[in-house]
Order: structure tokens, then sequence, then C-alpha cells
């Protein structure tokens, strides 16, 4: 039967998210619409379709135990030359960010994996491109700011186009937004 590839993530909402995924797309990264803007809580991981149920019922529990909190994006960083990838820095909502993903691959549940690199929350706007792109990308969001209330949490299965989709949103403190909800949801969430 195979494996799925699942993320989890919170969305970068509106009108943030399309800016900085047009950005990504005109620094020239191909995966950038096949990408939803987003800071990664669980990286790309590997589970049995049969997992998804406990996978589901444990970010539940994750988001039961989570409260909004603000997050605020400013200025670029880079990962290079150990990674080629330019990212928008979060700035507020960082140590928030890493107790959830530190939960969310508890060893106590179905999500538990080692990381490739250390966790540092970011918003992704280049990678894997030529290093001018890479440097044009740092300097032209030097100065980007956004920021919001972060209410939740997605997760997201890639397809085999390449292209993740989002599966389920759940907010804190244990709501669980339906898909078709969720698109009408995250309009609603303040941006500025």
């Amino acid at each position: 039967m195979g494996t799925v590839t699942i993320g989890v993530s919170i969305a970068v909402p509106e009108p943030h998210g399309s800016l900085l995924q047009e950005r990504r797309a005109g620094f020239g990264d191909a995966a950038a619409y096949g990408i939803p803007t987003h800071v990664t809580l669980l990286p790309p991981t590997e589970v049995e379709p049969g997992a998804l149920p406990a996978v589901e019922a444990h970010l539940s529990a994750v988001a039961a135990a989570g409260r909004p909190f603000p997050m605020r994006l400013s200025g670029t960083g880079t990962f290079r030359p150990m990674s080629p990838v330019v990212y928008v820095r979060v700035v507020q909502g960082t140590e928030t960010c890493a107790w959830l993903q530190q939960r969310i691959r508890a060893a106590s549940g179905p999500l538990t994996r080692e990381l490739q690199f250390p966790y540092h929350p970011h918003v992704t706007v280049a990678h894997g491109i030529d290093e001018a792109a890479m440097d044009r990308a740092l300097d032209e969001l030097a100065h980007y700011e956004a920021e919001w209330s972060c209410t939740g949490f997605a997760l997201a299965e890639q397809g085999a186009d390449g292209v993740w989709r989002k599966l389920r949103d759940y907010a804190f403190g244990g709501a669980v937004v339906p898909p078709q909800a969720a698109r009408v949801d995250r309009g609603s969430l303040p941006t500025r």
C-alpha cells in the first residue's frame, strides 16, 4: 500500500501568504506554488495511511494544549552554506513554535522523528535556486514585516504531483476545523 508524506505547519495568513508565495515564484523557485506559505512544525514525514487516525488524534491533543499567540515576521536570513535556503525570520512566536514542534514529535506520539537540522522556525522564500537569485531574495525582503495572531496549525499531505494539500486545521483549545470551513476561517485572521 505504501506510505503518505505529511507535514504540520502554521499557515501564514492573507495577504501575507500570497505575497510571499508570489515573491518566491518571482525569485525562480519552481516549488513556490506547490507549497503554501508556512512555518514548519513537522517537516515532510512518511507514515503508513493506517496511522493517520492516530496522527490526527495526537495533533488534536497537541492543539488542545495550545493557546493563541502573536506571530511576527521581520527581515531575512539564510541557512547557506549548510542548506540552500533563504527565509523570512520569525521574530515573535519562536518559543511557542518550538514548544509545539517538540510536542508534535514527542516520543510518546506517532510522529517521533529526529530532525536533520536543529529546529529553527522560519518562512522559506527561496530554496535550491541559483546563488544570484538567493542573494536577491535575501536583499529584497530584508525589510519585510508581518504579524498576526496564530490560532492553530494544519496537517497537510504531499501529493504525487509534489503539491501540498491541507487535510485539516487544528485550532488551539482543541477544536478541529473541517477543511471546508478552514478555507473560510483563514481569511478572518487578523493580518496586522
